[in-house]
């Protein structure tokens, strides 16, 4: 099974831990780089390949995992002279991998099992699967539904709603034939490619998750997984 992890974006939501480290390479609990957890994790479910789509400071990343041997993995890179997207650097990859593969985020924390998502995947008719998470969003606030003739009366009002949503986790399972169409090197984003298959009449499939999931997007994440990294260790890295 073969991973291609996304490690090429510059992380300025996450300054200043990005100012002188790519996101992946940030550590958890002074032990771990976040890019290390998943490569851990991976080989632990069967993976024995995994690309790493590289740019600003790639040079790091390169250094710091080098040819994956350490982690019985082995792993080639993918450099990006400009930002193509999330699938922009596997349309322009496409030959180099098997017919169903991983694609992930190189700063998602999570039990998730990828290979039930890959093999899942791979036994549906899907062009897409797309990993997804109950997200519960609590506003701080009365919310207000304007409307009426003139535009300035209040319709509806909701106080302090707690709303549920299915996000996506950053973490996908493709497929070649998904991707064939598209132009090698341009940009291609995630949501682009969703809409796409969307309106051909062929949306993706969702493989539901309820477990520890957490996209370390911004200081506030990166300060939660470091405080939560004692009690998390053992669920993420089990055997480590």
């Amino acid at each position: 099974m073969h991973a291609v992890i996304l490690a090429g974006g510059r992380g300025v939501r996450l300054r200043p831990y990005t100012t002188a480290f790519p996101k992946p390479l940030v550590p958890i609990g002074d032990e771990f780089a976040i890019i290390e957890i998943v490569l851990r994790q991976l080989q632990s479910h069967g993976f024995r390949s995994v690309t790493i789509a590289i740019g600003h400071l790639g040079q790091l990343i390169r250094a710091y995992c080098g040819d994956g041997s350490q982690w019985d993995l082995t792993i080639d890179y993918w450099p990006e002279d400009t930002p193509l997207g999330t699938m922009g650097p596997v349309v322009s990859n496409l030959d180099a991998l098997p017919e169903h593969f991983l694609v992930m985020n190189g700063d998602v924390l999570t039990d998730l099992d990828y290979r039930a998502l890959l093999q899942g995947h791979a036994e549906s008719a899907a062009p897409l699967t797309v990993a997804a998470y109950d997200r519960v969003v609590k506003i701080d606030f009365g919310v207000l539904e304007i409307g009426g003739p003139t535009g300035d009366r209040i319709a509806e009002f909701r106080e302090k709603p707690v709303e549920h949503f299915s996000v996506s986790m950053g973490v996908y399972a493709a497929s070649r034939e998904t991707l064939r169409d598209y132009p090698v090197g341009e940009p291609l984003g995630f949501d682009e490619l969703v809409l796409d298959l969307i309106g051909a009449g062929d949306p993706p499939r969702v493989h539901r998750f309820d477990g520890y999931w957490l996209d370390i997007g911004r200081p506030d994440d990166y300060d939660r997984a470091n405080e939560e990294w004692d009690s998390l260790r053992a669920r993420l890295l089990p055997g480590v």
